[in-house]
């Protein structure tokens, strides 16, 4: 077990595009930062990312490596773990501090304890598919769920929905934009009179049989979806909704307000503003908060968090360095 004794400003938990932006910010503000990367990202299974201005199509690998490496150019650390406890320490600063400079301990799988002033939890989320035989194997490639990230390289494929909830039908109209070949499987969820006269208008297909299994060609891409009554409706593509859970390993100790996403789609942190949380000192970015994210929206939230981050810091400085100026060293804590 090893212990860096030195308190850093900031430790960073999560090593995705959040994450590394809010590092480089802080490190750009001559802050010393750990980041923690768990070498998990959410987005690895896609061949490239999409929407990001000057970077369109870029491996994700490549992209977090090229973040890796500028964020340890100005001087931040980044280092592969597991965080598996993140508390707050209020032994380790005198009581009249504890509320304007908090401190914290993060603990990493292989015994390696942190000590920081703040905490920027960057831990992504989840994603889990229906329990569908067959599907899980196509994920990332033949099995999407973001006409944003993946809809232009899937455009006039033929495209079916896997229904999961309420959520599916705006999906299917968002990828009826992209195909004119597209079919909605209810897989066993409703259907409204309504909804079907809109999805006839837009001449999308409607099958009601349950599904039974994803067939794969011999080839490894999809080859259709198989009915409960032997019927293989051919597709080559699957958009299907996941169910979208906030990563929090480690993190039960911070005691950070969650809440339910609409339809049970899954779980996020609440923040505030700029990814301030009810709990001083940890800011929360990226998908970890905000499940609808592309790379280019976690990467500006990680941006803004870290400035604040830096914010928040200055001004514990400045009240620590009053202080020490007047007698009984103690000064009203300032706020950002």
């Amino acid at each position: 077990m090893s212990e860096k004794t030195e308190t850093v400003d900031a430790v960073v938990i999560g090593g995705g595009a959040a994450g590394l932006n809010g590092a480089l910010m802080l490190a750009r503000s001559r802050r010393s930062v750990v980041v923690i990367d768990s070498g998990t990202p959410r987005n690895a299974p896609a061949e490239g990312v999409h929407g990001l201005l000057g970077l369109e199509g870029m491996a994700p690998g490549e992209l977090l490596r090229r973040g890796r490496e500028e964020v340890r150019g100005y001087g931040a650390e980044v280092v592969t773990g597991e965080v598996t406890s993140a508390l707050p320490d209020p032994s380790a600063v005198s009581d009249s501090a504890a509320d304007s400079d908090p401190r914290f301990t993060v603990t990493l799988s292989d015994g390696t304890t942190l000590r920081a002033r703040r905490l920027l939890v960057a831990t992504g989320l989840r994603d889990v598919l229906p329990d569908v035989p067959g599907l899980a194997q196509h994920w990332g490639r033949g099995v999407v769920h973001c006409p944003y990230c993946h809809g232009w390289e899937v455009r006039d494929e033929p495209i079916g929905v896997l229904a999961v909830g309420p959520a599916s039908v705006h999906h299917a109209l968002l990828f009826r934009q992209l195909t004119d070949d597209l079919v909605y499987f209810t897989n066993s969820t409703e259907l409204d009179e309504e909804t079907r006269a809109r999805f006839a208008a837009r001449d999308i297909r409607v099958v009601d049989t349950p599904v039974a299994a994803v067939e794969s060609a011999a080839d490894g891409t999809i080859a259709g979806v198989r009915l409960t009554d032997g019927e293989i409706v051919h597709r080559s593509v699957l958009a299907v909704a996941t169910t979208l859970w906030a990563r929090t390993e480690g993190l039960a100790g911070l005691d950070l307000p969650m809440e339910d996403l609409p339809g049970g789609m899954g779980r996020h942190f609440v923040t505030e503003v700029a990814g301030g949380t009810q709990v001083r000192g940890v800011w929360v970015a990226g998908n970890a908060t905000d499940p609808m994210a592309q790379v280019g929206a976690s990467a500006a939230a990680g941006a803004l968090a870290g400035a604040r981050i830096n914010a928040d810091l200055v001004m514990a400085d400045t009240d620590a360095a009053l202080a020490a100026t007047r007698p009984g060293g103690v000064v009203a804590a300032a706020t950002v």
